[in-house]
C-alpha cells in the first residue's frame, strides 16, 4: 500500500476535553478523544508494548523539505548514519527517539515524512495516527492521520505532509535556546483503541 495524506493543524484541544495523564495511564483501553484532550507531553508510556497485537513495525523513516526536496532525516536498514544525522540518541526499545536540526528549519512550510511498516498476519482496520508537539507544556502543533485498512502480512509506505505553522519568533529563540524542550507524543490506534505510543524530543541548534 502507498498512500499520501496531508495532516490537520490543530492549535489547541479544541476536539477532546480535558484529560490527565495519570487518569489514562490507569485505563485499559485508551481513545483518540481522550489523547486529543492531553494537555502537555506525557511523562511515561501510556500502554505497554505487548498493547501491539497487530505486529506493526516500522522499518523506515524519511523526512523532507517539500519544497527543495532535500532530505533531512532518512533512517532505515543499508542507510549510512551519515545520511541520519538529525537522530542523535534512540533507546533500546525504539519507542524514543531524539533528532537534532538547524535554525533554519522554522524557515520551511511543509515537510513531508514517509514511513515504512509490515503488519504481522492480522489484519488492522482502521490505522489512525495522532501526533501531539508540545514545547513545555504548550501545545504548538497537532497532526491527525488516517493510515486506513492495512492487509496481513504485507508493507506499507505511506507519506503524511505537515503543514507547519508560523510560530512567534519568541517561541523559536526558546526553543532553540533550550535544546529537547520541544517533545512530542506519536499515538496509533486501530479501530480506536491504543496499540502504539512513541516518544521524541527535538533540538534546533544544530550546525550540520
Amino acid at each position: 500500500m502507498a498512500t499520501k495524506g496531508v495532516g490537520s493543524f490543530l492549535k489547541k484541544a479544541a476536539r477532546g476535553r480535558v484529560v490527565s495523564e495519570r487518569n489514562l495511564a490507569t485505563k485499559e483501553t485508551i481513545t483518540p478523544e481522550e489523547v486529543l484532550g492531553l494537555q502537555a507531553p506525557t511523562t511515561q508510556f501510556l500502554c505497554e508494548p505487548s498493547a501491539n497485537i497487530y505486529g506493526i513495525e516500522f522499518v523506515a523513516f524519511k523526512l523532507r523539505d517539500m519544497e527543495s526536496g532535500n532530505v533531512l532525516v532518512n533512517l532505515g536498514p543499508g542507510i549510512p548514519d551519515s545520511e541520519a544525522m538529525a537522530v542523535v540518541g534512540a533507546d533500546n526499545s525504539g519507542r524514543f527517539v531524539r533528532y537534532q536540526f538547524r535554525p533554519d528549519f522554522f524557515d520551511l512550510k511543509s515537510v513531508g515524512a514517509s514511513v515504512t511498516f509490515c503488519v504481522g498476519d492480522k489484519p488492522v482496520p482502521n490505522f489512525r495516527m495522532i501526533e501531539r508537539h508540545f514545547f513545555g507544556n504548550k501545545l504548538i502543533k497537532s497532526f491527525d492521520f488516517d493510515f486506513g485498512f492495512c492487509i496481513p502480512e504485507s508493507t506499507n509506505t505511506c507519506e503524511h505532509i505537515y503543514e507547519l505553522p508560523k510560530l512567534p519568533k519568541a517561541d523559536i529563540d526558546a526553543m532553540i535556546a533550550t535544546p529537547y524542550a520541544t517533545k512530542s507524543d506519536s499515538f496509533y490506534f486501530v479501530d480506536g483503541k491504543l496499540v502504539m505510543h512513541n516518544k521524541a524530543e527535538y533540538a534546533y541548534d544544530g550546525t550540520f
